[in-house]
């Protein structure tokens, strides 16, 4: 494919509560084994892009141990590759990343050492399939300055945490509002985007010398009336995990056949980093209904629509049930679990109880089990 990406991997965020206290948002666990910027790596590997760069500063330890090899997403390549780009003190420069184009700004070198002549840029914070070939193709027939990939949400409701676009009966973009008070539209932007690599440079180099750092709205919606900025509207499946709701609703979904399906069975594959776990076990007195339970696992107790992470043991005479169990956590007999997320590595008492009564309940147990 002639394009480059660029996973913009840096952010944190308050609304994922204790979630975001020891990972970044991009390595929070997805679907049992995966992490949420698997997605994005995966669909740039199956699209066929050689080079990408991902841009990591926040709680990046986690995130960058799992981007430590680049053959799980098979860019193992000479030719290309997997590179991580952290923010670096330089006689020049002594700023961590202050925004999306300031990202990109403090490794333009990347950028003008690549010779593709177009870039993919993506978040990492969402799940989704996508093929860029497609998307690319679109941005050249419409003679596009830059594409940004959208859905239609159920409602303007569903719009406000998102930035909201409006386009004509072209696709040209007229209008983009990001995160609207009141949003006007159910059109949001899935955060990604395919420009060519010149223009990019060009306005990454005015918006820095301008002091300006937000890709969306120092440069999309500064120049959607000089540029043409093209919207491409996707129809499956897409979800944004940057906050606590929504990391528990796109792991529910994946509890739904159809959504199984189309991650699990439907070419092409989601890659992510293998581990040498043994199959889930499960001893005498389990039982398991509508539930993910990953490898490394060994179940003794009742789960019910829940998603559990490796390497998580689970008591006899429990009840776990519309709840997340993320890594290596230890359930002591006799404990009721019920519309919780429980954060990893920790050891939950026996004869216990955690129930979320209004949502979603995070349970952080400090006892964390460390292997010697």
């Amino acid at each position: 494919m002639r394009a480059i990406g660029i996973v913009l991997a840096g952010g944190g965020s308050s609304r994922m509560q204790e979630l975001s206290k020891k990972r970044a948002i991009c390595a929070m666990p997805i679907a049992g084994f995966y992490r949420s910027i698997d997605f994005a790596l995966s669909s740039m590997s199956n699209s066929h892009i050689q080079t990408v760069a991902v841009f990591t500063q926040y709680h990046a330890g986690s995130l960058n141990e799992h981007l430590s090899s680049s053959k799980w997403w098979d860019f193992g390549r000479k030719q290309g590759g997997l590179f991580t780009f952290t923010p670096a003190i330089t006689a020049e420069n002594g700023f961590w990343y202050r925004g999306t184009a300031d990202a990109i700004a403090q490794n333009l070198r990347f950028l003008k050492e690549c010779h593709e002549p177009y870039v993919v840029i993506t978040s990492g914070d969402c799940v989704y399939k996508l093929d860029f070939n497609r998307v690319l193709d679109y941005h050249i027939e419409k003679n596009a300055d830059i594409t940004i990939v959208c859905k239609d949400v159920p409602s303007e409701k569903a719009a406000e945490r998102f930035g909201t676009l409006r386009m004509n009966e072209e696709s040209r973009v007229e209008e983009f509002e990001e995160k609207p008070i009141v949003a006007h539209s159910h059109t949001i932007s899935c955060g990604i985007y395919v420009i060519r690599r010149r223009l990019l440079i060009e306005l990454i180099e005015q918006s820095a010398a301008e002091e300006r750092y937000d890709f969306v709205r120092d440069i999309l919606i500064r120049y959607r009336a000089t540029k043409k900025i093209y919207g491409y509207k996707i129809r499956d499946y897409w979800s944004n995990i940057a906050s606590v709701d929504d990391y528990y609703a796109t792991n529910m979904d994946f509890l739904k056949p159809e959504i199984r399906s189309f991650f699990f069975r439907t070419y092409p594959d989601i890659y992510t980093k293998v581990e040498d776990q043994p199959p889930a076990k499960y001893n005498p007195g389990a039982r398991v209904t509508n539930s993910l339970v990953s490898s490394g696992c060994i179940i003794n107790g009742t789960v019910e629509d829940s998603v559990i992470f490796k390497g998580t043991f689970i008591g006899s005479n429990c009840y776990i049930r519309n709840s997340i169990l993320l890594n290596d956590i230890y359930v002591g007999d006799n404990t009721c679990i019920e519309n919780c997320i429980v954060e990893s590595r920790g050891t939950i008492q026996a004869n216990s109880y955690f129930k979320g009564e209004n949502g979603v309940k995070i349970v952080v147990e400090n006892r964390e089990r460390f292997v010697l």
